[in-house]
């Protein structure tokens, strides 16, 4: 779980819920048409823009936002280099039954027992990544598009409210409830865009470069494998993944036991 993700959307929610619990009747802020207006307009606009499968998959990838987990960059070196040192050792065949911290590394595993070359294992992991990139993207998209539609139905609703405000002017019950209407709609499209869809188009994109750039680890070391490369060798290549702050400490251990 991303507490990150939950503690900003649900702590946000619970400001504006407060705020408006401290105000006046939170009733005030509930109008149907309001909602109808900017949730059902916003879906159906954005709908428009992609294709079914895209549009109901991004929900699915939603999850990822609260819910996702990469092995350690540090640990996922030190994974490779031990399952490296087994292929040095025993032979490629020595990977048959490993159990991997990912199925896309157990993917390449299996690419060096079958005996592929180092050019077909990068190709056809690279058109896996890109994929998966191209999956997470989907679903960064139609978020991004929430967050602009939001508040353009959001104006929409308030330019309805407002005519049927000043076409009704000689009755004054009628002023409330197309004001609400007014006001209402600018809100709702202002608290879907900023509250929710934004954080998550945001949040997707981050997951899309965090995997893109594990996977692209394990590539890398799986390729270097099939080239028959020493595993301190591999270990050095990998370790240009790390922070420079993990770079430095590691060289400085390194120095040490040398």
């Amino acid at each position: 779980m991303d507490f990150a993700t939950l503690i900003g959307l649900v702590g946000a929610l619970l400001l504006i819920t407060s705020a408006v619990v401290l105000g006046v009747s939170p009733g005030v802020f509930l109008n149907a048409p309001s909602l109808l207006i900017v949730v059902g307009g916003t879906l159906l606009v954005v709908l428009a823009k992609f294709s079914f499968r895209q549009f109901l998959g991004a929900f699915k990838v939603a999850v990822r936002a609260f819910k996702f987990k990469l092995p350690d960059t540090e640990d996922s070196i030190n994974e490779l280099v031990e399952i490296a040192q087994v292929a040095r050792k025993e032979g490629v065949l020595g990977l048959e039954s490993r159990e991997v911290s990912s199925p896309f590394l157990k993917q390449g595993i299996q690419m060096l027992v079958d005996g592929q070359t180092a050019n077909t294992i990068q190709e056809l992991l690279s058109k896996e990544r890109l994929m998966t990139l191209d999956h997470n993207r989907s679903g960064a998209k139609v978020f991004t598009a929430m967050a602009d539609v939001a508040p353009a139905m959001g104006m929409i609703g308030t330019l309805i409210g407002l005519v049927q405000m000043l076409s009704n002017m000689e009755d004054p019950k009628s002023i409330g409830p197309a004001m609400a209407v007014a006001l209402l709609t600018t809100l709702y499209g202002a608290m879907i865009a900023t509250m929710i869809a934004t954080p998550i188009a945001d949040k997707l994109s981050l997951r899309m470069t965090e995997e893109a750039r594990m996977q692209s680890l394990w590539t890398d070391a799986l390729v270097a494998m099939q080239e028959g490369k020493n595993p301190r060798v591999i270990e050095q290549l990998l370790s240009s993944y790390l922070p420079p702050e993990k770079r430095e400490k590691n060289g400085e251990a390194e120095q040490a036991v040398g």
